[in-house]
Formats: structure tokens, sequence, C-alpha cells
């Protein structure tokens, strides 16, 4: 009782009072639902009918083209440092006495021959062996491949390891090298490689030039003559008997189909496996020539390179391979001196090769020079500098924020075109949002990935920066860029300008995204994208304004504006082992090239694909599409 109150009566005490208690509503603050059933509940059967469909539906979409696994990006979380400790190491030497005879006996062949093996190792002849009058080839019946057989005479000295005694025994071993090592040798094993391969290979070479199929003839006897035109009467009765019940039955399904892609053959050796392929482009003068450039990465330590020159004469090894220190990260072909090769490399170098030339040693290196870039070179391209004109330049953009201009004379030295720039988030401040302090980056340069000349202009070009940015650039003019393109939320890998319609590009970036601009405008008029996977490179069709081809980890997918710009009307997992990291169209087929991380590049054939005409172009106002797509 507190001070103030008045005490209870008696009766009061004595008062009968009812108290009524009531259960509160129950708040749930976490509720986590199982995911197992008994399997003594009544929902058990009902439970385990829906697992079974669930992964009767799995086990069907596995193999499908159109099955989609998505998934989302998650934050890696950070790396544990673990130790190991292990015993030492013990080293013991070991000897035996010997004579002079053992020393000389032991001698290698290498040593005793020198210019045998290095014919073998730079591989004179695709083949790999120098040595026709000791060969016996032997063709399987139902396989492509050529067994090469060395058979060598008992007394041919240098495959033993017992030295020539006699003088008629040394004569015979100068007679042999001296054959060996001959120019027309040599040249006898080039024109035997090129038959071969031309068997081999007649039938998809012919379909890639369209032209017919040589087809030989099969000699047989009068009594299966006879056999085979019975059968040949059989069955002209039963396709009678089919177009009668089915009109239609005799066309064929690449003509009912849809587009499709057929491997006709791949460009890879022992030399290019575990390597990725990183650049290609064809010869200028020769469509028949492609270049291809391999990098190799493991364990994020880059490895030697490779800049291989391939010819549709022989698919089965390279005509010329020079051998890089670093990763060979972008090539191309001069248009003025179609024998020149321009290499980029992985730390910054640009080195020019003759094609003419057997050795692999560089005309031109920029390894001296006191401007070479101080990153990667990822992309580098001969440039006219006036349209018509056949004098060239050779143009790089680099990690390093730089793009420049390399001549070539005594030596190859560059100047810089332009300084790439980090701009500012275009972000705007919400309102009652206090100002950020600004932190300085850690580079005033923004890294260079990719660039593309105008078709018509050659003093503008757009080059895509590692912060997802687009600058429309002039070589020529106080203000080199002319404008800023920000769509993209990753590195921009490539950018194309459209050959027929000159005022629309391309762009695809690690953001699983391909965006379609206008020159005159700064927002994206079109967004493709079909799977969560980078888009590693696009190319534009040569026949057509509204056909373009990319590549992605996983895919080549082919986009028809006139059909539709929602999805493309192919998309063909065509690296089952690796994953495809460039591509490239054919100049003189329909063709479409595919390398990817495996070292390998896939001849695909393009089939069912409508090309429109080459007088179509895009609409000149902005926002325009076919009205078939829409």
């Amino acid at each position: 009782q507190e001070e103030g109150e008045a005490a209870l009566t008696e009766a009061e005490l004595e008062q009968r009072v009812e108290i009524l208690l009531t259960e509160t509503d129950t708040l749930w603050m976490l509720d986590l639902p199982t995911a197992l059933v008994s399997t003594e509940a009544e929902e058990a059967a009902r439970v385990q009918e829906r697992n079974k469909i669930y992964a009767e539906i799995c086990s069907s979409k596995t193999d499908s083209e159109y099955f989609e696994e998505k998934n989302v990006q998650t934050i890696s979380g950070a790396a544990k440092t673990k130790e190991v400790q292990c015993e030492p190491i013990t080293v013991a030497e070991k000897g035996k006495p010997g004579q002079k005879r053992d020393f000389f006996t032991s001698i290698s062949k290498q040593e005793m021959f020198p210019q045998l093996p290095l014919l073998v190792q730079t591989g004179q002849c695709g083949l790999g062996w120098p040595f026709l009058p000791l060969l016996n080839l032997e063709f399987g019946a139902e396989s492509t491949a050529v067994k090469l057989l060395l058979t060598l005479p008992e007394n041919v000295i240098f495959w033993s390891a017992v030295p020539a005694r006699s003088h008629e025994e040394k004569e015979f071993i100068v007679k042999n090298h001296s054959i060996l090592t001959s120019a027309n040798l040599q040249q006898d094993l080039v024109v035997m490689e090129r038959i071969l391969m031309e068997n081999i290979f007649q039938p998809k070479l012919a379909v890639y030039r369209q032209i017919p199929v040589l087809i030989e003839p099969v000699v047989i006897s009068d009594t299966e003559a006879e056999e085979s035109e019975e059968d040949e009467d059989e069955e002209e009765k039963d396709e009678e008997k089919q177009e009668q019940a089915l009109p239609d039955a005799n066309e064929s399904p690449a003509e009912a189909g849809g587009p499709s892609l057929e491997l006709l053959w791949s460009y890879r050796c022992d030399l290019t496996r575990g390597h990725s392929v990183s650049s290609m482009a064809w010869n200028k003068a020769n469509p028949d020539l492609l270049a291809v450039g391999y990098r190799e990465f493991v364990s994020q330590d880059q490895k030697k390179g490779l800049a291989c020159c391939w010819s549709l004469k022989n698919p089965m090894w390279p005509e010329r391979i020079f051998r890089c220190e670093h990763g060979v990260t972008a090539v191309d072909f001069s248009l003025a001196s179609p024998n020149l090769l321009a290499v980029g490399m992985a730390n910054g170098c640009v080195a020019v090769y003759d094609v003419r030339s057997r050795s692999d040693t560089a005309l031109l290196d920029s390894s001296a020079s006191l401007n070479k870039h101080k990153g990667p070179v990822w992309q580098l391209r001969w440039v006219e500098q006036d349209r018509g004109d056949k004098k060239e330049r050779l143009m790089c953009i680099s990690g390093d924020g730089r793009m420049t201009q390399w001549f070539i004379q005594q030596r190859l030295d560059c100047s810089d075109v332009m300084t790439i720039k980090r701009t500012e988030s275009g972000n705007k401040k919400l309102p009652g949002e206090k100002e950020r302090k600004s932190e300085a980056p850690m580079s005033q340069e923004a890294a260079g990935m990719c660039f593309d000349f105008h078709p018509e202009d050659p003093d503008i070009f757009l080059a895509g920066t590692e912060e997802g940015h687009i600058h429309c650039c002039s070589c020529s003019g106080k203000e080199q860029i002319l404008g800023t393109y920000r769509g993209h939320k990753g590195p921009v890998y490539k950018v194309a300008w459209n050959p027929s319609s000159t005022e629309m590009f391309l762009s695809c970036s690690a953001d699983w995204s391909i965006l379609l601009w206008h020159r005159d405008s700064r927002s994206p008029l079109l967004t493709f994208t079909s799977v969560t996977a980078f888009v590693h490179d696009i190319k534009w069709a040569p026949k057509s304004a509204f056909i373009f081809a990319a590549v992605n980890e996983r895919r080549v997918e082919i986009w028809d504006l006139t059909v539709s710009i929602f999805d493309p009307v192919l998309s063909c997992a065509a690296s089952p082992e690796g994953k495809l990291s460039s591509l490239l169209f054919a100049r003189n087929a329909e063709c479409l090239l595919l390398g990817d991380s495996c070292g390998h590049v896939g001849v695909w054939q393009l089939h069912n694909l409508a090309v429109p005409s080459t007088d179509q172009v895009w609409p000149c106002s902005q926002g325009s599409f076919p009205s078939k797509a829409i």
C-alpha cells in the first residue's frame, strides 16, 4: 500500500474479484521451414512424386542447346594462407670410372649432326620429318591419318651409338648428310606435303571454296554391277511411293531448318596445345593465309607466346612459327607490304616479322625503344593515312592508357597519339546528400582495351577503356576526345563500326552485354544480353549491315536484326573442350572462324543464314529499326 491511499475495508477484502487471463498474438522473429519430409508423413508420397518429375525434367534439359544454367555474382571470401613444412631433401653424388671411348660413344646425335634435329624442331616440313628417301607411306582404309614409318639401313651411323671406323662408312655418312640437308629435298617434301593435304582435306576445302566435291569412281565386277542395278531399281520404286504419299518429302533438312553451323576443320597442332587464341587476322593480299596469336597463362604467370601463319594448303601445321618471349595479344598484316606481320605482346613490346623469311627473328623490335608501352598491347592495326592511299601507320592501344603511332625506320619507335584519362562518374548527387570527399585514383590514366577507326574517315576512331567508357577521338585537332559513351559497367573488350551504315557501331563488355550505338547519341539504342558470361569479341558480317556475331565464354551467337532484336537467330556451343575467346569472318567464303582457350581455331560453315541485300542500310533517324525485327 502506497502512502496517501486509504486502506481497504474488510468488506472490500472479502469481495470476490474475477480476473480473465488471455494469450497474446505470437510474434515470429525467425522462421526456417524444413526442407525434409518424413517418409511416414501424409504428404510423403506427393513430395516423392514431385521430386521424380523434377529429376526427369533436369535430365531431359541437360543435353539441349537451349538450356542455360543461370548464376549470380557473389563476393569471394578472403583467401587463407597455409604453410607446409617437409623434411629436407637429401642429395647424393655417385660416379664410376670410364674410358675415352665411353665418352665418345655417349655423344648424342645432336652434337654429331647439329643440323639434322634443327630441321625437325623448326618444322621445315609440316609433317615434321625431312627424310623423303627413307620414308614408307601407309594410308589407312577408313582413316585420314598418314602413318610415317622410318626405315633406316643398319649402317647409317648417325642413328647408332657406335662411331664409324672405316673410310667407306665416313663417306656414306657425309653423302647422306648432304642429301638430307639439301634445298631440293626440302622443296620436294613441301610438294609431297601439299599433295597429301589436298587428298585428305579435299571434301572440306571444296565446301569452303564452294566448288564441287571430287568423288573417286568405284571399280566393281560384273556380278556386283548387276546386283547394284537391282538394288537401285528397288530404291527408285520405294522413293516413288514415298513421293506420292508425301509430296514435300524431297525437301532437304538443311533447306527446311534454320541457321546452323558445321565444323569443317580446325587449325591446331602440338605447338599450340595449352595456349589460348588471343587474336586472328587475314592477310590482305592472300585470303588463304591466316595469322593467329597465342598466349599462355598458368597460375597467373605469363609464359612464352606464339604467332603462327596458317594456310589452307596445310591445316595440320603452320607455314610460319614465330616464338615470342611473352604472350601474344594482338596480330595484324600490313596492306602496303603484305609480307609484314605486326605482333603485340603482353609485356608491352611490339615486333614486326617478315613472313617471307623462315627465321623466327623479328625484323624490327621495340624492346630497345624508350617510349615502349608499360602495359599489355591489347590491340594493334595497320591504318591507311588517307583513304585510297597505301601509306600506312601502325596504331596500338595499351593497358598503360596510351594510344601510339609506330614508325618503321631503321628501328621501331613510336609517338603518343593520345593519353586516355580517367573520367569522373556520371552519377548525380541526390537531394539532401552531402558531398563526398574525392579520393585520388591510383593512376590518372585509364587502361585502353580496344579501338576501331571509322571506315570512311581515317582521323576518327573509337577507344574502349577498362572503366567501361567508349571515347570518340580525333587524330587531328586540338580536342582529341569528341565525345564519351557511357553504358557499360565493366571493361569494354571490343568496339566495331558498321562497315555499311557508318554511323552505327557495336561494343561488348565484361558486364555480359552487347550495346548498339549511334554516333550522335550518348545513350545506347539497343542492349543485347542472352547469357551470363563475358562477351569477348564481336564482328559485323561482311555482307550485311544487320547481322553480327559475338562470342562469350561458352557460346557463339549470330544476331540478325531484321529477324529479332531480342534473341539471336543462332546460339551454339562451338568449343566443348575450352572457352571461346575470339572470332573472325572468312573473306572469301560463308564461314566463321572461332578461337578458344585450348589453342584450336575452328573453321565453321554457315548454313541457311539469310543475308539481306548489300544496298540495305540502317535508316538515318536514330532509334529506327526494321519493322520485321520489332
